[in-house]
């Protein structure tokens, strides 16, 4: 308790972190009436969401909104989960990726209540005087602020670090017909403070380029909702312990590719292949293709027959999948014995794995089993290849009462990343690699360790104060799965402690997230985590600390931490 109350007392109060993002939403003609209504089927039913921290989203005027539209196209019983099952990220009225909202229903809205929100009129326009060709806008504007006493375990070079981020982020949808859609968002971002660091990787600082452009040609084929998505996108479709999004930053992360889905009734399938946007130029209109780092692969999930438990429904999925990964670099390097040595090359990683997720009763569950092969090449040409062997198993449980005042989640979360050996250069690699940013919000928000050689386990926790009001907990112990492994942080980072460092066990990092959407489109949220470190930690210069992050956000694609939708 004494460390944590040092950590605190370093702390410095740092400025508002806001974050604007305009959430627009589309006006259909006043003047033309919509024709005959068609049913709108009813949403499937959505397992409980797991109570890890994760990237908040801000929530529209429901009184401005269809009660029973989806807003999202309806996938049915992969609807489940804010439409996570689908592959395609959470939609709770606004997505995580603005491109999977659907607001084509605000065409046959009753004007009295689309004027409940000004920004209805940019949610749906109308082209043509059938409706079938017709646009949504979107924008955000977001603001944050992130403060650390010891970023990155006091490695980072700076003390007392203070970053102040803004995002300007716009979009346009067109649709043309019912086949035919394309989508357009740019992003210019701005970085400032004091103690800074690590902004001149491209993801803080963006002059104006395309963020993401696509085009998509769907219809009904054999059954099933199918469709190919060409061009530059944020990719949603894969663990989160492994990639995600990049949320903590300006600029997210994308990819230059193609995606080709398929949806039936009790199955899907995703198939894809990308090429990383290469972010690092920062003139305008500079982003080009990363060719260093390929994403390859596919990913199926079955819905299992739903029953009930304890008198509620319930509803598993089982999901396969295969993810590839090329790539060279930071990212690829290995540890070697020698103090603070790498050996470089570049590496292929194949992921098999299945997760068993969803919802039984009033439990919230995934298990996940990952097994990692492949091959690293040293960049000596006289050393030799190296095989992968590595593999990593992650799981959650959490019971909810929503029966009870602040509707109460409990839970507890376990994680383990295999790691290998820095001692041996000639055997398999073991230890697990995650190049493409994991959700910082899974285990470490602050980026201090990542999901390699990686064992965390604790309890998980959160509660529902008014329906926009959230706080959510999260306390993981963590241990390297090999002493003889190095200990690695995000961003492709390997701490320079080798043999000196002794035990297994690591250090605590206890965090919580309080968000509150105290209007329709604004999302306020405080992240706050504490860094407690070992004894052997502190012994090699590892330095405890605090991370503080507030975020105030208004968008009208898909919002953050501290969010403001409009």
């Amino acid at each position: 308790m004494r460390r944590v109350m040092r950590c605190f007392q370093n702390w410095k109060s740092g400025s508002l972190v806001l974050s604007v993002a305009l959430t627009g939403t589309a006006w259909a003609d006043e003047q033309t009436q919509p024709k005959a209504q068609k049913p709108v089927p009813p949403a499937a039913a959505t397992p409980l969401a797991p109570v890890v921290p994760v990237p908040v989203l801000a929530i529209p005027d429901k009184k401005a909104m269809l009660k029973g539209s989806l807003y999202h196209p309806d996938w049915q019983v992969f609807n489940a989960g804010n439409n996570a099952a689908s592959g395609f990220g959470v939609v709770n009225g606004y997505g995580q990726a603005r491109w999977t909202e659907d607001w084509s229903d605000l065409a046959r809205t009753p004007s009295n209540i689309r004027k409940n929100d000004w920004f209805n009129r940019l949610k749906y326009v109308r082209l043509n005087d059938s409706g079938s060709i017709w646009m949504s806008f979107s924008g955000e504007e977001r603001l944050r602020y992130i403060f650390e006493n010891q970023p990155m375990q006091g490695q980072a070079g700076k003390t007392d670090a203070s970053r102040v981020l803004l995002r300007n982020q716009y979009g346009a949808d067109l649709h043309l017909g019912e086949h035919v859609r394309a989508y357009a968002e740019f992003l210019y971002g701005v970085a400032g403070g004091s103690n800074t660091y690590g902004y001149q990787t491209g993801t803080q600082r963006e002059s104006l380029d395309l963020q993401q452009g696509l085009l998509e040609v769907k219809g009904r084929l054999l059954g099933a909702q199918m469709g190919v998505i060409g061009g530059r996108q944020v990719f949603l479709d894969a663990p989160v312990s492994m990639q995600s999004p990049r949320d903590l930053t300006n600029v997210q992360q994308t990819w230059d590719g193609f995606r080709g889905y398929a949806v039936w009734n009790q199955f899907r399938l995703d198939l894809f292949d990308f090429m990383q946007t290469n972010k690092l130029p920062q003139k305008v209109f500079a982003d080009g293709t990363n060719y260093n780092a390929r994403l390859y692969g596919a990913y199926s999930s079955t819905a299992l027959p739903s029953f009930k438990f304890m008198g509620q429904k319930s509803q598993m999925f089982a999901d396969l999948f295969f993810l590839g990964y090329l790539y060279g670099g930071a990212a690829a390097s290995i540890p070697t014995a020698t103090t603070g040595g790498t050996q470089k090359g570049s590496t292929r990683r194949d992921n098999v794995g299945m997760r068993l997720w969803g919802n039984v009763g009033p439990f919230s569950t995934s298990l996940t089993g990952i097994f990692q092969g492949g091959e690293f090449r040293p960049a000596k040409t006289t050393q030799s290849t190296r095989s992968v062997r590595a593999y990593a198993v992650n799981g959650s449980i959490t019971y909810t009462r929503s029966d009870w005042a602040g509707k109460p989640g409990f839970g507890v979360q376990g994680d383990l990343f295999s790691g290998g050996s820095d001692r041996s250069q000639g055997g398999a690699v073991g230890t697990f690699a995650t190049p493409f940013v994991p959700l910082p919000y899974y285990n470490d928000l602050s980026l201090s360790l990542t999901s390699q050689n990686l064992i965390g386990v604790g309890p998980i926790a959160n509660f529902t104060m008014l329906p926009t009001l959230h706080l959510k907990l999260h306390v993981p112990v963590f241990w390297r799965a090999s002493t003889q492994d190095a200990i690695y942080g995000g961003n492709g980072k390997i701490y320079s402690w080798r043999n000196n460092l002794h035990g297994g066990f690591t250090g605590v990092m206890p965090y919580t997230q309080l968000s509150w959407n105290f209007a329709p489109h604004w999302a306020w949220t405080h992240d706050i985590e504490g860094i407690l470190l070992s004894r052997g930690m502190r012994d090699v210069g590892a330095k405890e600390g605090t991370l503080y992050m507030q975020t105030l956000d208004a968008d009208f694609s898909h919002l953050r931490q501290f969010r403001v939708i409009l």
